[in-house]
């Protein structure tokens, strides 16, 4: 059967709409952007910016503000910050928290350092490394040495994700074992990277 000639296509945009905030400006960001998503299920917005905790959930009111009075919000709990304990006064982290929750931002952190996620895609571990520890051993993990901004980290450790999820929520509940709550700012290490790789795989 022949189209019709008068039909006009319409392009139908999707309903949802999902902001990443990342502190960095370009790992997490480059991460995040190699999730196979289908456009057409959610529109989603990735942006790094390379600010600390507090003023990186500030600038993601800011952008939520925004989309809301141009008319094109963000949906409930579909606005993101992606941060790092690193050496940030804790008043900055857990200000950030509490700036999010009254908000309704959500929270992908990682204590001490977003390459922790890396690492939990190969092995579990509850030693207290800093940066620089963790990048040395993802030299050896994958065979090659790590770069901090690679654009291939996805398609690198993906067929590990499953094992990644599973040991970032280990984790968090170690933590909540032996200290009875969860306390993001002196839980090291932990990371909740997890929970927003969950809702991006709902879109693939």
């Amino acid at each position: 059967m022949s189209k019709n000639p008068f039909e006009r296509k319409i392009n139908v945009r999707p309903s949802r709409k999902l902001l990443i905030v990342c502190e960095g400006k370009r790992t997490e960001p480059n991460y995040f952007k190699s999730f196979p998503i289908k456009k057409k299920l959610i529109d989603i917005k990735i942006k790094g910016y390379g600010y600390n905790t507090d003023s990186l959930v500030e600038e993601a009111i800011r952008l939520k503000n925004e989309a809301y009075k141009k008319g094109k919000p963000y949906n409930d709990n579909e606005v993101w910050c992606v941060f790092d304990r690193d050496s940030f006064p804790a008043g900055n982290f857990n200000r950030a928290f509490q700036l999010a929750e009254d908000n309704k931002i959500r929270i992908a952190y990682s204590n001490e350092a977003f390459e922790l996620w890396y690492v939990l895609h190969f092995k579990y571990l509850t030693i207290q490394w800093g940066r620089a520890q963790y990048s040395n051993d993802l030299n050896k993990l994958l065979h090659h040495p790590y770069k901090k901004n690679s654009t291939t980290m996805y398609t690198d450790i993906e067929k590990e994700q499953g094992t990644a999820i599973k040991n970032a929520e280990r984790l968090l509940n170690w933590h909540k074992k032996c200290k009875q709550r969860l306390n993001p700012e002196k839980d090291k290490p932990s990371t909740t990277v997890h929970h927003l790789v969950e809702r991006l795989n709902s879109f693939i």
